[in-house]
């Protein structure tokens, strides 16, 4: 028995000698596995809230337990689906059309010449990243006002009977998903753009000398150098998918558009904050942690099987 022990005690020792060598990169690394520590894993505590009646008085061990009790009278209440299918599909139409075209951009910045022309229109596409949220939904409101927006004179300029889109709860989702697009295609390409670097400069020249045009050597070079890190990219927006951030929603959000603008981030904020419905709003926000949590492992192992680009 004692013999079967050796082995774990020598790796034991050889791990220890291991960190002690390289003591400087785990001091590097230490402020970072603190602060994870601190603000992701400790307030995880916290999560007991759902499950009983808190009472800030009482804290939450001394609350009354009532198990699944909120998590039953969401999932019962009339409002579920409709906040689920508001999450799901404002984050599949926001994945549809905006996970695309970063690739899409890429891999075009990629085919034209270092200069001034590709130098202004990368930063014209990623400055909007830096534009705060509140701006950002200042300028839509404004674009988009009935009475000043410019957007709105120049359809009416058409002859075109602008509807109401502030306001029209079939406009909400599209003017969400197409600002957020604005905002983060240009932000995302550089990812991309940093992966294409790792193409090796031969290819391209073994490629034109056999008589391949430039779009086949985009296809058969280009992608196929980036597909590790688009599968990563969508691993991780598919572990977020009922993740909608509900800052640009919450500004957005009216009673008129109320129907199409309400997901499970913007309930759990009216429920915690507004209504002091705090345990309520914790078992929703675990609900929806615990999803996103299930799909990233279900997709990533779907991914695993089919390939060799699975995050772990």
């Amino acid at each position: 028995m004692n013999l079967n022990l050796v082995p774990t005690r020598k790796k034991k020792g050889d791990l220890w000698k291991k960190i002690i060598r390289n003591w400087q990169l785990y001091i590097f690394i230490l402020p970072a596995f603190l602060s994870i520590i601190i603000f992701s894993y400790i307030p995880m505590y916290g999560i007991l809230i759902a499950f009983n009646n808190y009472v800030p008085t009482d804290g939450i061990l001394g609350s009354h337990w009532v198990g699944f009790e909120h998590f039953t009278r969401f999932f019962n209440s009339y409002y579920f689906w409709d906040l689920l299918w508001n999450t799901l599909s404002i984050s599949l139409y926001g994945l549809a059309i905006g996970f695309p075209l970063p690739i899409i951009l890429a891999l075009s910045f990629n085919e034209v010449k270092d200069g001034f022309f590709k130098r202004t229109v990368q930063t014209v596409t990623y400055a909007p990243h830096f534009i705060s949220m509140v701006v950002m939904a200042g300028m839509i409101i404004t674009f988009l006002s009935p009475s000043s927006g410019m957007i709105v004179h120049m359809i009416e300029a058409f002859g075109i009977t602008p509807p109401n889109f502030l306001t029209d709860p079939r406009w909400f989702k599209t003017i969400y998903v197409l600002s957020d697009v604005w905002q983060s295609t240009g932000w995302g390409t550089i990812i991309y753009l940093a992966a294409l670097t790792g193409v090796d400069p031969g290819l391209h020249e073994a490629a034109v000398l056999d008589g391949a045009t430039r779009l086949q050597r985009i296809r058969h070079i280009n992608i196929p150098t980036i597909i590790p890190t688009i599968t990563i990219l969508l691993i991780l927006n598919m572990g977020s998918l009922l993740g909608v951030g509900f800052e640009k929603i919450l500004l957005l959000q009216n009673p008129l558009n109320m129907e199409s603008s309400d997901v499970i981030s913007t309930f759990v904020y009216r429920s915690g904050l507004v209504n002091a419905q705090y345990s309520f709003s914790t078992a929703v926000g675990l609900f929806n942690s615990v999803v996103n949590a299930i799909l990233l492992v279900l997709v990533n192992q779907i991914v695993r099987r089919t390939s060799e680009n699975s995050l772990w």
